[in-house]
């Protein structure tokens, strides 16, 4: 005769002692906190979360649909020390090739990564920067094809230590006239 496999595992006094002080110092843990400078809506905090980090953005303008702890602030001038880490993606526009197009050729736009790297190396934690490839960034890139993601957006990340960048495969599709968002490009 089979028994039935209990839904519950029985669990003698010294496995319930065990399991009691596993979970104890699993809640006594804390999440390391990382400051998100320039958040915007929150694409990179979410990312951060799901790393295990509690994040914490800061901008200048509002964000009512950040999802996590916000506060409106200039990004230059956030205290880091109460952080493990910090994440900053400072505006991009001057460094985008956006800027090249005729109706915001004359446009002037803040060039923040300096003064960002400048407050970075001056916290002593470890920190990212993240912009776009016009930025220059004296470090390594990603792609989304790098991690099997169906889209070309390389950006690049600059960092106090030390890491490796991953393989970038061939790009296997190009976005010509008439295959743009929504649809599908040629192959090549």
């Amino acid at each position: 005769r089979v028994r039935e496999a209990s839904a519950r595992p029985v669990l003698g006094e010294p496995g319930r002692r065990l399991l009691g002080d596993a979970v104890r110092r699993l809640s006594a843990v804390r999440r390391p906190l990382i400051a998100d400078l320039f958040c915007g809506a929150g694409g990179a905090a979410m990312g951060l979360s799901r790393a295990g980090f509690e994040v914490v953005g800061f901008d200048i303008a509002p964000q009512p649909h950040y999802p996590f702890a916000f506060v409106r602030q200039d990004a230059l001038t956030v205290d880091l020390s109460p952080f493990d880490a910090v994440w900053a993606s400072p505006p991009c526009q001057a460094y985008s090739i956006m800027r090249n197009l005729p109706w915001l050729r004359d446009k002037e736009y803040p060039r923040l990564i300096a003064p960002t790297r400048e407050l970075l190396d001056l916290s002593g934690k470890p920190w990212i920067i993240e912009n776009v490839m016009g930025a220059h960034l004296p470090a390594g890139w990603l792609c989304g094809q790098m991690f099997g993601r169906p889209f070309y957006r390389h950006r690049a990340f600059e960092t106090n230590w030390f890491w490796l960048q991953p393989g970038h495969p061939k790009h296997t599709r190009v976005i010509s006239h008439g295959y743009g968002l929504g649809s599908r490009a040629r192959r090549i």
